[in-house]
């Protein structure tokens, strides 16, 4: 399985009550990165056959325009294995019942997403995990066959936005009009 982990995009500033949090949307610059991300991928031609989101507003924008801005038509699964609050254990069975799908995304938020990453990178016996950096839209893509899965690799919203400024500049030599 190619698993394809995303921390949602940016939705402002983090509200203090929790109930009004849940509902944070994304702002402009989340938007605008999440249909960046969706061109970069469509540059890589990947398409998703299942997309899971956290149950949280934020997530499920991010998870509902990188899919359908991909070609992603079905449902968007929403998950708890995913919300800020669950564990390990819960995304693991996530992984397993999803196990017969090639190309699987996972939208989620920090601090869950890293650790569960780092806890897929290595051997069920290793004491420590490593620290993975997942800032707001990064997406990580892992070959999950068994334990432990292999990073392929790791996009942050900046190198997303240099990705696609290079790959769109015009293909016109600059010349000066003196």
């Amino acid at each position: 399985m190619n698993l394809f982990v995303l921390r949602h995009a940016s939705a402002g500033v983090r509200r203090s009550n929790p109930l009004l949090d849940v509902k944070r949307p994304l702002d402009k610059d989340g938007k605008r990165h999440c249909l960046l991300l969706a061109h970069t991928l469509n540059a890589l031609n990947i398409q998703f056959d299942l997309v899971v989101s956290s149950p949280l507003k934020r997530s499920i924008q991010t998870a509902s325009l990188v899919g359908t801005e991909t070609g992603y038509e079905s449902k968007i699964l929403i998950s708890k294995a995913l919300a800020p609050e669950a564990t390990y254990r819960e995304f693991q069975r996530l992984l397993s019942d999803c196990r017969n799908y090639e190309n699987l995304l996972v939208v989620g938020h920090n601090p869950n997403l890293p650790q569960f990453l780092g806890s897929l990178l290595v051997p069920p016996s290793a004491t420590t995990l490593p620290q993975i950096r997942m800032r707001k839209g990064s997406l990580a893509r892992l070959s999950y066959m068994r334990a432990p899965a292999t990073m392929q690799w790791l996009l942050d919203a900046r190198t997303v936005r240099a990705l696609y400024t290079t790959s769109t500049k015009s293909s016109r030599r600059k010349i000066s009009r003196k």
